[in-house]
């Protein structure tokens, strides 16, 4: 008599603490918003590098005798390779994890500012913020999509934006502390002081760095249950089909997002790099007051980075079409930073032109978070992360002209009042023309119908 053995019943899988997915939703969300702070403080890091060299202008140039035209340039050196390292990064940012990506990128900044403080030279300042530039080159897509891993689609707006805040929080925080460390201590030391901080948070990153769980459109279907999920391997690749890059970037809504921020990039270089200058050399500030004067626009930065991405997931949980959640939002931003950019280049050097240039300045930077926005609905999540990287080195490619722009026509010009007047009537004009445009042209619905992708 054949006896038939009875299989083995199966072991049920215990669920992995370690897996963002098995959290609880608090849990998770509140890991989320940690995370998206430690960004934003990596971000204001990035962005004090950057604006450091627009804080000590006046006594590096004077020190070391460089031109307006010789700083304008060295202005743009921190972007000769920013747009090549994102291009560069692209292929693999969907591949590596972001942790150590990022932990990566904050090393090579920290590495950038030795030269500076051990020569102290013009061919040292080169190097390092060339350097600097394709360390920080893919910092901003490869964060974007970091924080867009710990949110559900329809509630990353806010916590991208937090992150993103950083270009103008950094300016703020790092700026009056940077101009006192030059007035006090010597413009060398600041570069220190940025290096320093630079590995604290990188050693902060290496114990709590982590990736979210949001990783495709089946694992969130699957974490928030709002759709059957088809069998398969968990965290497998989006079900939808890929999107051709060169169909995504073809789009008039990509291309007008990209020529919104891409000013916006060349407006926020140009006050970086050039408006401490301005109040030094045209109100005559002392330059310890001219560098912490960039405070001004970075706070409304902050302010309205926020507000614009507030508004754009306000309207997007309430069925608000995208068209004009994000489009309209990022077309009119930016007409209202071209507009008070006008003013403050029509009207006499003093408090009006300072007010307007807080507006005018400030509002550029808030256009990066929604021009994301708008460039992850032109593709799949699993290809997101490749074109924010191309998206983030083509609109970053505006700081590599601004600064040396502005150079040649404060070097060029009868008087430096009149070279930065004809600076920022260019801007301004630029970002006038880019909005209405894009008020006209943009319209995700439309060029997602076009490319197969459904809402």
């Amino acid at each position: 008599m054949t006896h038939q053995l009875a299989a083995p019943a199966p072991v049920p899988q215990v669920a992995d603490p370690a897996d963002p997915r098995h959290w609880t939703p608090g849990k998770r969300t509140s890991y989320g918003w940690l995370m998206a702070v430690m960004l934003l403080v990596l971000m204001m890091i990035s962005w004090a590098d950057k604006a450091i060299l627009g804080i000590v202008a006046v006594p590096v140039m004077r020190e070391l005798h460089i031109t307006p035209q010789q700083f304008g340039l060295l202005g743009s050196a921190v972007f000769f390779l920013f747009g090549v390292a994102q291009f560069v990064a692209a292929p693999i940012a969907n591949r590596v994890k972001s942790k150590w990506f990022l932990l990566a990128l904050c090393l090579i900044w920290a590495v950038a500012q030795v030269p500076v403080f051990v020569f102290a030279s013009l061919p040292a300042l080169w190097f390092s913020r060339v350097l600097l530039g394709a360390g920080e080159g893919p910092l901003a897509p490869i964060m974007m999509h970091a924080v867009y891993q710990w949110f559900p689609r329809k509630k990353g707006a806010t916590p991208a934006a937090l992150a993103s805040s950083g270009v103008t929080l950094g300016i703020v925080c790092f700026a009056p502390v940077l101009s006192w460390i030059a007035a006090d201590f010597g413009w060398r030391a600041t570069f220190v002081f940025l290096a320093g901080i630079g590995v604290v948070w990188a050693v902060l990153w290496l114990v709590m760095g982590k990736e979210g769980p949001y990783t495709s459109e089946r694992a969130e279907a699957e974490i928030e249950g709002t759709a059957p999920v088809a069998p398969g391997p968990a965290g497998a690749a989006p079900s939808v089909a890929p999107v051709r890059y060169r169909a995504t970037f073809l789009t008039p809504s990509w291309l007008l997002a990209v020529a919104c921020s891409f000013l916006g990039y060349w407006t926020f270089a140009l006050a970086t790099s050039w408006l401490p200058t301005y109040y030094e050399q045209v109100l005559g500030y002392s330059t310890q007051h001219a560098g912490s004067m960039i405070v001004f626009p970075a706070l409304w930065g902050a302010a309205a980075t926020v507000g614009l991405s507030w508004v754009t997931q306000y309207l997007d949980v309430r069925g608000v079409r995208t068209r004009v959640s994000r489009g309209v939002v990022l077309s009119g931003a930016t007409v209202f930073s071209g507009l008070t950019l006008l003013c403050g280049a029509l009207v006499p050097p003093g408090t009006l032109s300072v007010v307007a240039f807080t507006f005018g300045f400030g509002t550029a930077p808030a256009l990066f978070a929604v021009t994301y926005l708008v460039a992850a609905e032109m593709t799949t999540i699993g290809q997101r992360g490749a074109v924010l990287q191309v998206t983030n080195a083509l609109l970053s490619a505006g700081g590599l002209f601004a600064p040396a722009v502005a150079g040649f026509l404060v070097g060029s010009a009868a008087t430096a009042a009149a070279g930065f007047t004809h600076a920022f009537l260019l801007t301004a004009l630029l970002l006038v023309a880019a909005g209405v445009l894009s008020l006209l042209l943009i319209d995700q619905q439309r060029d997602r119908a076009r490319l197969g992708l459904t809402d």
